[in-house]
This record gives C-alpha cells, sequence and structure tokens, in this order.
C-alpha cells in the first residue's frame, strides 16, 4: 500500500520518548521528514541522530514548549522555513499523575490541562495557516480511552482528553472544505521500553509502575497485554496518510480492546 508519505514534513511533539519516539521513526521509514518538538532537547536529539543514521527520512529537533503559544509558532515557523511546509502534525505530547479527584488541586488539573489540552490549542492553530494555504494537511491528536469513557484515578486527565476528542471534531467539521484532516487515536497504556525516554519523561516518577502493577493492568485488555510504543505508532502513521484520504474527524482507539465503542 502506498502512503504517500515520503518526502512530507511531520511535526510529532514529544517525539523523544516513548510514544512520540516510536511514532517519528515510523515516520521516517515512510520517507518524511520529522520535525521532533520537543521540550527535552537531549532526548529528541537521540531519536533525531538515530533516525538521520538509518538513511531513510530525516530528522531535527526544534525544542518546544507546547504550553507556551510563542514557543510553538517558533517551532512551525523553523520546520517551514527548514522543509517548506507543514503537511502532517502528530499531537503526541500528554501528562498526568494519577490520584482521586478529591485529592487533586488546581496546580495538578492547571499542569494536566496545560500539557494535554492547551498543546493542542496552540499547535493547530499555529499550523492550520500553512495546511489552509496547501489546501492539504492531516492533524492527528493523540487522545485516550480515558477520554471516551472516563478512567479512575484521571478525572482530570479524562476530561482533557475528552476536550481533545470533541475539539478534533470540531476542527475537522470546519477545515475539511480546505483539504484538512482531524482524527484522534487513543492508545490504553503504554509502559515504555528501556532507554526509550529521557528523564523529563512522566515516565520517570508519575507514572513509574512495577512490573507485577503491568501484569495485573494487563488483565483488564481482552488482548491480555499492555500497548507497546509500535501498537499505537503504526496506526498514527495510517491516519496521516493517503490511504486514510477520507477519514476525518473519527476516533480511533489502539488499545487491546479496553474499549468498544
Amino acid at each position: 500500500m502506498e502512503l504517500g508519505l515520503a518526502g512530507k514534513t511531520v511535526i510529532v511533539t514529544g517525539g523523544g520518548s516513548n510514544i512520540g519516539r516510536a511514532i517519528a521513526i515510523a515516520f521516517a521509514q515512510e520517507g518524511s521528514n520529522v520535525v521532533i518538538a520537543d521540550l527535552d532537547e537531549v532526548q529528541g536529539k537521540k531519536v533525531a541522530d538515530e533516525i538521520n543514521a538509518a538513511g531513510k527520512g530525516s530528522a531535527i529537533v526544534v525544542k518546544t514548549d507546547v504550553t507556551s503559544l510563542e514557543s510553538v509558532e517558533t517551532m512551525v515557523k523553523k520546520a517551514s522555513e527548514k522543509t517548506g511546509a507543514v503537511d502532517v502534525l502528530v499531537n503526541n505530547v500528554g501528562w498526568d499523575k494519577m490520584m482521586f479527584f478529591a485529592n487533586s488541586d488546581a496546580a495538578h488539573w492547571d499542569k494536566v490541562i496545560a500539557l494535554n489540552y492547551r498543546s493542542v490549542l496552540n499547535t493547530m492553530k499555529s499550523v492550520l495557516p500553512l495546511m489552509k494555504a496547501q489546501k492539504k494537511g492531516a492533524i492527528v491528536n493523540i487522545g485516550s480511552d480515558a477520554g471516551r469513557m472516563g478512567e479512575f484515578t484521571e478525572a482530570v486527565y479524562s476530561g482533557a482528553k475528552g476536550g481533545v476528542i470533541a475539539l478534533s471534531k470540531a476542527v475537522a467539521r470546519e477545515e475539511g472544505r480546505n483539504g484538512i484532516r482531524v482524527n484522534v487515536l487513543c492508545p490504553g497504556l503504554t509502559p515504555p521500553p528501556a532507554k526509550s525516554f529521557g528523564e523529563k519523561s512522566m515516565w520517570t516518577t508519575d507514572m513509574n509502575m512495577t512490573p507485577e502493577q503491568l501484569e495485573k493492568a494487563a488483565k483488564g485488555y481482552p488482548l491480555r497485554r499492555v500497548g507497546t510504543p509500535n501498537d499505537v505508532a503504526y496506526p498514527v502513521v495510517f491516519l496521516a496518510s493517503d490511504a486514510a484520504g477520507y477519514v476525518t474527524g473519527q476516533t480511533l482507539s489502539a488499545s487491546g480492546g479496553y474499549t468498544m465503542m
């Protein structure tokens, strides 16, 4: 199947770690020019070096704070100047720390909303003028099954990801006339392999899980395993590709059957 991604410019936020890393590599394998927009510039450079050494596709790193509209606008400008276009945006950045809502506070709410929802507002707002001028573009926002069903000890995160899903549908309706597609990919629990994430990743502290906890969690999935980064990356590549050219405003779960909506 021809995916039509060779030579395309793809921005991947949080492309230095875990799912983002896998997404960046998967696009590069299709011959895309990948822009890794990551606050952890050191980790992002590791992934870019890995991609460039493989000799298929290319990658650059632009240090980016996705919670800052100014930082995102600067990143998008650099990406378009470097490659001449922005064809695909993948909003991968996310963060959470599990706790009961009654035990959360305003600082927690602000961080969850900024990283999971405001970041998507910033990046979509910044790339849409370029995509509208091109009369084409694909946006894939990483949601979560938590945003589809609500998740125990992830109330604020569930709300933010639910907002991403609704926002994506609305923008898909507005921008379809301009050849722009917007879809959402919802992972389930996707722990990172060793050495696939940086020091600033939530998996270093906030979401670190023991093998016993992961084994217990896997029993809640019909496929009886938790996800891998590639389980998410490959569907994201499909949704961004020409093969999905008539797919927009949709929410797809790649979560081992955790939800079946």
